[in-house]
């Protein structure tokens, strides 16, 4: 019943992104608008922003790059990667809970089999949070579904929480800073950082498959 009422919601959350989304990102992307309506809500704004990217963690299959950038836009490079990394922590820590809960359930929810199974070298790895944490540090990682498989886990949520909120620091920071300079019209900064973070994506997508494979090799050399 809990589930079927958490899949309603996630609907209608979804239903609301689809009607509403593109208004709402015309108007992160509008940056003196975007900029006044901070310094006009004040506290109010950081508090938005911090459910907002919060249930983006939860509901893992909507984007998490666009708040990030608007993070550094509205907020700058410095405080617009603490807010991030505070929601971080705390959606994190929501889907700690939800999946210990639930199990499998959840997972599934936002997940198909063929993608949880594929992801069974990690949750099974002698040396789970190392390569949870290597993961997270490497851009361009499904760390989505990282999260929520993490969750399958045995390791404490709190040790969870600590090592994913570190390990997104540099796909965060390459948000904030381009987000960052770019509100502040420096337009080569902007341009280098994100040039720099889609060659370190790039790279990392191509790590990332090469760490999959290895250990998925490992792992099914033991059985």
């Amino acid at each position: 019943m809990a589930i079927a009422g958490f899949a309603a919601l996630c609907a209608g959350i979804v239903a609301l992104w689809a009607s509403y989304g593109p208004e709402l990102l015309a108007f992160v992307a509008d940056a003196p608008r975007f900029r006044a309506w901070v310094d006009e809500a004040g506290a109010l704004s950081r508090i938005a922003f911090v459910i907002a990217n919060m249930a983006q963690i939860v509901i893992a299959f909507l984007p998490g790059e666009p708040l990030e950038l608007a993070a550094g836009y509205a907020f700058g490079a410095l405080e617009g990667t603490l807010w991030c990394l505070a929601a971080s922590a705390l959606g994190t820590a929501a889907v700690m809970a939800l999946v210990r809960t639930f199990g499998l359930r959840i997972v599934a929810l936002f997940f198909p089999p063929e993608k949880i199974a594929s992801m069974r070298w990690l949750r099974d790895a002698r040396r789970f949070e190392l390569l949870l944490f290597l993961c997270f540090l490497i851009p361009g990682t499904p760390k989505d579904l990282l999260t929520y498989v993490a969750g399958l886990g045995k390791s404490p949520v709190a040790r969870i929480v600590a090592l994913t909120t570190v390990g997104r620091i540099p796909s965060i920071v390459s948000s904030t800073l381009a987000a960052g300079a770019l509100g502040d019209g420096n337009y080569l900064g902007a341009a280098v950082v994100a040039a720099l973070t889609v060659a370190l994506a790039g790279i990392g997508v191509i790590a990332y498959r090469k760490l999959s494979s290895k250990h998925i090799f490992i792992e099914n050399s033991y059985q």
